[in-house]
């Protein structure tokens, strides 16, 4: 059966390691009947020639969630890599499309190195950062400094120097990520993680790697079995997220999303906020790591799940395709997302409730995903705590610490929605007549 009354049925989907079961956090969502969106109710929602019923997808999801079964090819049109409106031949040409430029890629970085696609990973350094080839027999891969074509003694483009400088910090984090899974036993399924997060690194050289983006790869890597598919709808969710990612000598890219918390926490619950203000915690640098890597470290990693389809079905706008298909930068992530014309009841519809409110409302703070009023309603259920017995900002580590493994996705997706509700209000009345 699909839907069982048991937690466990969806454990077993990603199963843990039994040495790793007591360490993780425990599962608390369930698929149900009439609520999560089934493998039935999901190929139903497709008309002969494919065209998708969003609508009704989102309302199924945004109630309970997605089975395990179908994750992966639901999420591709959650994040944009396909459009609700178009074929199933269109698709198909669009994925062919895609997977042979992925190939493409692939290729330009097998020149530089034939580690990619080997079936290894670099876990120490093969450059110096000057672009010199480092020779290190303690690799993990059995030819760790085979630097391509361009390993003689000749002078590196900057580019190829920092993509190489990276592979190594990727590795680390690959042998480090979701290590509790039997999925990643197999080191061909690491070296799938790590394949795809140089491909993506080479391609997207502005921002570069950045501990964290292994975190949201992961997912995709084992719900896509296609390892092109895995990519593209990796780089459709960093899409939303690149910017957290980039940082410099003197601020990163989360300290934006950090402010829009400030601020929230500020309009809706000044004394807390003040209370912060005055433990020097006025930054809120203390929820970089919610919003950086999405709550994955708080739940169990079907619950993690769980909160992404959620949140990506309440924030789906249906011309999300459209947008990051207008241009082939990275950085078209939610730029003008509310920038449309008037939208009629029909079209309404095919908004998440997250993205509808914002766009009836004529929201445009692209810092307000709603990644950020999650993090503000686990601050407001740790209220009083926080009130009452943190006096230095170690003590506000600790209490928000304490969410791991304890909260429901559930009640704080529909905190974040409530909360998101009474700032739109409490900022409409602040707005100057």
């Amino acid at each position: 059966m699909f839907f069982s009354a048991a937690t466990e049925e969806l454990d077993s989907y990603f199963p843990i390691k039994p040495e790793c079961q007591a360490d993780v956090p425990k599962t608390r969502f369930k698929a149900r009947v009439g609520k999560t969106l089934s493998p039935r109710r999901w190929h139903a929602a497709f008309s002969e020639d494919g065209h998708l019923d969003i609508a009704g997808v989102l309302r199924r999801i945004q109630r309970g969630g997605i089975h395990p079964t179908i994750k992966g090819v639901v999420w591709e049109f959650l994040l944009g890599c396909f459009d609700p409106n178009s074929t199933f031949e269109e698709r198909n040409e669009v994925r062919q499309k895609r997977r042979e430029q992925y190939v493409k890629w692939k290729d330009e970085c097998q020149k530089l190195t034939s580690v990619v696609g080997s079936g290894k990973i670099i876990t120490s350094p093969i450059i110096s950062d000057d672009g010199q080839p480092i020779q290190d027999p303690s690799n993990s891969c059995s030819t760790p400094y085979d630097n391509g074509a361009l390993s003689s003694v000749v002078t590196l483009d900057q580019r190829v120097i920092q993509w190489k400088l990276s592979l190594h910090q990727i590795g680390l984090d690959v042998v480090r990520t979701d290590r509790a899974l039997v999925f990643y036993e197999n080191e061909a399924n690491q070296a799938k993680l790590w394949d795809v997060l140089a491909v993506y690194v080479w391609m997207d050289n502005d921002i570069g790697y950045v501990q964290g983006m292994n975190d949201i790869c992961s997912p995709m890597v084992i719900l896509l079995e296609h390892e092109a598919d895995a990519f593209w709808c990796f780089e459709r969710a960093m899409r939303r997220l690149r910017e957290n990612f980039r940082s410099n000598a003197s601020s990163m890219g989360v300290q934006t999303q950090l402010g829009t918390l400030a601020q929230i926490i500020k309009a809706i619950d000044p004394k807390l906020h003040q209370h912060l203000e005055e433990l020097d915690g006025g930054e809120y640098l203390f929820a970089i790591r919610m919003l950086m890597v999405l709550f994955r470290r708080e739940f169990s990693f079907v619950d993690g799940l769980y909160l992404w389809e959620v949140m990506w079905a309440m924030e789906y706008n249906p011309n999300i395709y459209s947008l990051y298909e207008e241009s082939s930068d990275p950085n078209s992530s939610r730029t003008n997302k509310n920038d449309e014309a008037k939208v009629n009841r029909k079209m309404l519809k095919q908004y998440g409730k997250f993205e509808r409110k914002n766009v009836q409302t004529g929201w445009k703070d692209q810092r307000g995903a709603l990644a950020v009023f999650l993090a503000a309603s686990v601050l407001e259920t740790k209220n009083k705590r926080l009130l009452k017995e943190a006096q230095g900002l170690d003590d506000v580590v600790q209490i928000l610490g304490e969410i791991t493994g304890n909260l429901d996705a559930k009640k704080a997706l529909h905190e974040a929605l409530k909360i998101h509700k009474k700032y739109l209000k409490v900022r409409l009345y602040l707005l100057p007549s």
